[in-house]
């Protein structure tokens, strides 16, 4: 196996992947530019090592990254030959394991994918089994243990040398604030190995929700049972804890854990409440989480924030970027309504941005004229004493940045990408309902 993970054309594959990637360096400081110029370079050199059984990985590097609750997550991440050589190692024992993942498990698989997911569980929602076991595993890549995934790797993978090979990868020791840390349980979220890794462990777990005969879905380690009852589904998850438990060594965290309703579950941010269509009672459609709107938010006042330096037209090109990608993402959720807002609101930061730009009360004046005022109009709105935001809303902006004028600047509002592109892509898009409570 390990010819096949040295093989020049696998080699190259992953090169271009871990480039595709992007990503940061690690302690050699590196970049991924750099890759493809040290692979041709040392590759042969690379390789020796490896069929030798002398390869050794470098320290990772630990960065936390702050979290939508507050807190922080540490990411692992390896040098980009070290990403490189895990990449073509995934390449080669990917297929012997893909082949018995189960229909169920959404996350980090080809052509799988997170919509997929929620419709299933809409689905099984929207059939009657609404008392859903929602498990979360505490700190679920920081606690899998070496030896358990170890040994199911070994019943796929004989080369003693790949085993070798995904055990240095394992107990490298990272370097956090400066200190270098051992390492004897986890996988370093950031690497390439971490989500088949992720999913080999917790297909032990699926095979258990089958064998039960329970309705489930998986999304790497974020996964839900569903239910007819309160009783099957305080029963199911007492077992799922103790299998968890003594079988995977997991630990759940309890205070994220427990039973919901559907109007109290939140599944990759997707939320699901009651439609109110004739014919349809006991339906439930998708929505946005009230954490995905908050997080959406964030991102754009981030954006649009007045004291940043930045030009007009460099907001426009980061607006579209984290629009085209969460109004790609929550295409299927009805979001029209609350959309239209979020724009409104938007646009009254853009047309607050460009106040603040223009600075002083001359300025002010000329740019009003320029922008259809009369003089004596102008040169009072431009002595305003009202404040930046209240100027924004106020007819002062509202009547002279209109939305057509920023639509000429390059502004894309979310709606009009929501109803003119989101629905002719791959997904299906979720027909609204004439009646919605969100």
């Amino acid at each position: 196996m390990i010819e096949k993970v040295i093989n020049r054309k696998n080699m190259r594959l992953a090169c271009q992947q871990v480039v595709s990637n992007k990503g940061s360096a690690g302690v050699d400081g590196m970049s991924v530019k750099e890759l493809s110029a040290y692979l041709k370079l040392n590759r042969d050199k690379i390789a020796t090592a490896m069929v030798n059984g002398k390869y050794l990985p470098q320290p990772i590097l630990g960065v936390s990254i702050p979290k939508s609750n507050g807190k922080t997550r540490l990411l692992g991440v390896p040098t980009v030959t070290d990403r490189l050589l895990q990449q073509a190692v995934s390449q080669v024992i990917m297929p012997k394991f893909e082949i018995e993942f189960k229909a169920h498990s959404y996350g980090f698989r080809p052509n799988r994918n997170a919509h997929q997911a929620v419709l299933q569980a809409q689905k099984y929602i929207n059939a009657g089994y609404q008392h859903i076991v929602d498990i979360d595993l505490k700190n679920f890549f920081d606690e899998v243990d070496h030896c358990i995934i170890m040994q199911l790797l070994y019943r796929k993978v004989k080369c003693p040398l790949v085993l070798r090979l995904i055990r240095k990868w394992l107990r490298s020791p990272i370097i956090i604030n400066g200190k270098l840390v051992k390492r004897r349980k986890g996988i370093p979220q950031g690497s390439p190995l971490s989500p088949l890794l992720s999913n080999i462990m917790l297909h032990e777990l699926d095979k258990e929700l089958e064998r039960q005969g329970q309705r489930y879905v998986r999304y790497a380690d974020d996964f839900s049972i569903y239910t007819k009852s309160n009783y099957a589904a305080r029963k199911v998850g007492n077992s799922i804890y103790l299998f968890l438990k003594s079988k995977l060594n997991l630990p759940i965290n309890r205070e994220k854990s427990g039973i919901r309703k559907p109007v109290n579950f939140e599944l990759l941010g997707f939320g699901f409440v009651p439609t109110y269509i004739k014919g349809e009672k006991g339906k439930y459609q998708l929505v946005v989480s009230r954490k995905s709107w908050e997080t959406l938010k964030q991102k754009l006042k981030l954006i649009t924030k007045k004291t940043v330096p930045c030009s007009f037209d460099e907001r426009m090109v980061k607006l579209k970027s984290v629009i085209r990608g969460w109004v790609n993402y929550f295409r299927m959720a009805n979001i029209h309504a609350k959309l239209n807002a979020v724009d409104s609101w938007l646009r009254n930061r853009l047309r607050y941005c460009l106040w603040t730009d223009w600075k002083k009360p001359e300025r002010k004046r000329k740019n009003l004229i320029r922008l259809g005022i009369p003089k004596g109009q102008a040169y009072a709105w431009s002595r305003t004493r009202m404040g930046g935001w209240a100027v924004a809303q106020s007819p002062i902006l509202v009547t002279t940045i209109t939305l057509k004028r920023l639509i000429t600047r390059g502004y894309e509002s979310l709606l009009s990408y929501y109803e003119n592109v989101a629905p002719h892509l791959n997904e299906p898009l979720y027909t609204r309902p004439v009646r919605t409570v969100v």
